[in-house]
């Protein structure tokens, strides 16, 4: 079988290791990234698909009768038009829980960040402030401890479940939001609290230091956090978004920022990626908000997991037992 590679580039800025790949296929091609006009044309004569980002839909699998197995180097779907990738008989296989300690660590970077004020304390050392003070410490910015506070969760999966972990560590209380348009659950004991039920999103707003979302984008979770949820926050709150951009109200979370509703907002993602249409959050005047690129998932540890187990996903077709099967 011949496979191609859409867009390498998403995954490997030069430090990647493709000896896994290698070994799955002996026969392959790679492009950096493909636009909506080349995928067809590339995918001609080929039987396995490598995509991260660019989308493979109904025209496109139609003009491709050689297509087999279509492997999605992500765990989102939305890039694949899985219905007709059905219908033609196309298998379609994504990558689940490879990123889970990268998006961890960062998440905590996030709201560690935010705790202890680091960015401004870092640039008032780079502005001198430091060097003119009259102590040996300064203590201009109030820091606030990860001890003793509550957490609240929304979105407890693989990734819900480890941030959960981790925040008992740090002697946290957690919390855990009920699905929206569902019924209370009883809260799962790992979270190492007393068991209680999941608590409706409005309930747990008001009651958590922090909140972090770890949720897939759908109908019932876009703008799930906007202006009215962000009222019901404590003006001491921190938001961390690592999951998907569209979950929260970007223009609304922007006011609030500027408007002290919230402390502050550490947000990895944004509606559109990268932003060349702009964003309300790439304002410079937003106070406590810390924006990073889409980078929570991207440890070289996280991206060489990814390449191994799309690698064993082509395996598994080929020995007749196809894996994280999705279409």
């Amino acid at each position: 079988m011949q496979g191609v590679f859409l867009d390498r580039d998403t995954l490997d800025p030069g430090d990647m290791d493709f000896s896994p790949l290698d070994a799955a296929l002996p026969d392959w091609r790679s492009y950096g990234n493909s636009t909506p006009a080349q995928v067809a044309e590339r995918l001609q004569g080929v039987q396995v698909a490598i995509s991260n980002k660019v989308t493979i839909d109904a025209a496109t699998l139609a003009a491709c009768p050689d297509l087999k197995l279509i492997c999605i180097s992500a765990t989102g779907t939305n890039n694949v038009d899985l219905a007709a990738a059905k219908q033609q008989g196309v298998t379609v296989c994504n990558v689940r829980a490879y990123a889970t300690p990268s998006v961890v660590q960062h998440t905590f970077a996030l709201m560690l960040s935010l705790s202890i004020q680091l960015g401004k304390y870092r640039r008032a050392v780079m502005k001198g402030e430091w060097q003119r003070h009259p102590h040996f410490c300064m203590l201009d910015y109030p820091i606030q401890e990860l001890a003793g506070k509550t957490l609240g969760i929304v979105g407890y999966g693989e990734l819900g479940k480890n941030v959960a972990r981790v925040a008992t560590a740090f002697g946290m209380q957690v919390l855990i939001s009920q699905r929206p348009g569902t019924t209370p659950l009883p809260r799962p004991q790992e979270v190492g609290k007393p068991k209680a039920d999941r608590l409706p999103l409005n309930k747990l707003l008001s009651e958590v230091d922090i909140l972090t979302l770890h949720c897939p984008l759908t109908q019932a979770t876009e703008n799930l956090i906007g202006a009215a949820e962000l009222a019901l926050m404590k003006p001491s709150a921190l938001l961390i978004n690592t999951a998907r951009g569209g979950i929260v109200n970007e223009q609304a979370l922007a006011d609030a920022l500027r408007d002290h509703v919230i402390a502050g907002a550490g947000i990895d993602v944004l509606t559109e990626e990268p932003p060349t249409d702009g964003n309300p959050l790439l304002a410079d005047d937003i106070p406590n908000l810390i924006l990073t690129p889409h980078i929570a998932w991207a440890s070289r540890e996280s991206r060489q997991r990814l390449l191994a187990e799309v690698a064993a996903n082509i395996q598994a077709f080929e020995a007749g037992t196809p894996r994280n099967v999705v279409a």
